[in-house]
């Protein structure tokens, strides 16, 4: 029974810090909640460079999470998928000096009201988390309209988040300068709207979740129209793209040198 309870206080002791980890890196993003005129709120958090400098602007990465970041704690959004870690790691805050905004879609609510389980699908009418996000977006940026360069404002987001990406891209194209969508997928009729846009989409080829077609469809689309996307299928990756994505030099690269 000892052995038993010195295993059990072992593991509480692992497992809080295995979360705490995260949420301390969370805790560094600012809390906020979006309300409109009508009354409708949206949670979001945002965090800006480690270093701002008077007089200098700085680009803004607007972060889709996953499923898995939903809710109403204005700290999932963040934490999932451990997009806190990897932008941290990835230099996001310090060598790139970058803001981050990332709203959070209430339980069982999506940023884009489609089954993750359909092949195609034609953009529908704006979710309201999406149309939320916007304007939260919007008033941040105008907000902090002498720190955010208006001409590097980047959406990246994976799985139900990747499906907001591409859908984001589609209703605000010359919004952004760059996106990133990661597992996701979009409205193949937009291929001509998206074509001037630089884009990097990522999929895992074992990916169960949402097909790799979603991707590559959407790739094909915007090629079709004279576009030149960037398309990184990985070999072996199930649904879980994100992690080699947020791993590479070369994509961070790519996306902090794009600018309208």
């Amino acid at each position: 029974m000892t052995k038993l309870l010195a295993i059990l206080i072992l593991f509480s002791i692992l497992s809080s810090a295995l979360y705490s980890e995260p949420r301390k890196e969370a805790e560094q993003y600012t809390a906020e909640v979006w309300k409109n005129s009508k009354g409708e709120s949206l949670n979001y958090r945002h965090r800006a460079p480690d270093t701002v400098d008077p007089g200098k602007k700085y680009p803004l990465i607007v972060f889709y999470h996953g499923a898995g970041g939903r809710g109403d704690n204005n700290l999932g959004q963040i934490a999932d998928a451990g997009a806190v870690h990897s932008f941290a790691k990835a230099g996001v805050f310090s060598k790139r000096g970058a803001y981050v905004i990332a709203g959070q879609v209430p339980k069982g609510k999506l940023w884009v009201d489609v089954s993750w389980s359909t092949l195609e699908h034609k953009m529908p009418k704006v979710s309201d988390s999406m149309r939320l996000m916007f304007e939260a977006v919007d008033a941040f940026v105008a907000d902090k309209k002498n720190q955010i360069d208006p001409k590097r404002i980047y959406a990246m987001g994976l799985s139900m988040g990747g499906y907001g990406t591409w859908d984001a891209i589609q209703r605000r194209p010359k919004f952004f300068a760059a996106a990133v969508p990661i597992c996701g997928g979009g409205d193949k009729s937009m291929g001509k709207a998206l074509a001037p846009l630089p884009i990097w989409a990522w999929h895992g080829d074992k990916d169960n979740v949402i097909k790799p077609s979603r991707s590559t469809d959407m790739i094909a689309a915007i090629k079709a129209a004279g576009g030149s996307a960037k398309y990184s299928e990985l070999p072996g990756v199930g649904h879980n793209a994100w992690s080699k994505c947020w791993a590479s030099k070369e994509l961070w690269d790519w996306l902090f040198a794009q600018k309208r």
